[in-house]
C-alpha cells in the first residue's frame, strides 16, 4: 500500500510541475522539440527508475 501511495506521489508531482508549475519552461524546456512518444518513453522511464530506487531503498523494511 505504501509503494503505490508513493508512486502516486510522485506521479502527480511530475505531471504538476510538467503543466502547471513550469509556465515559463525553464526546467523541462529542452525536451521541447521531443515528439509525444519520446516524452512519454522518458517519463515512463523516469517512473520506472523512482519505483526502483524507492523499493530498493525499502527493502530492508520488508523482511
Amino acid at each position: 500500500m505504501q509503494a503505490i501511495i508513493a508512486t502516486l506521489v510522485i506521479i502527480v508531482a511530475i505531471i504538476a510541475d510538467y503543466f502547471w508549475f513550469d509556465v515559463s519552461e525553464k526546467r523541462w524546456g529542452w525536451m521541447r522539440g521531443w515528439s509525444t512518444r519520446n516524452k512519454v518513453l522518458f517519463f515512463s522511464g523516469f517512473l520506472v527508475v523512482s519505483a526502483l530506487i524507492y523499493l530498493g531503498l525499502s527493502t530492508e523494511y520488508f523482511s
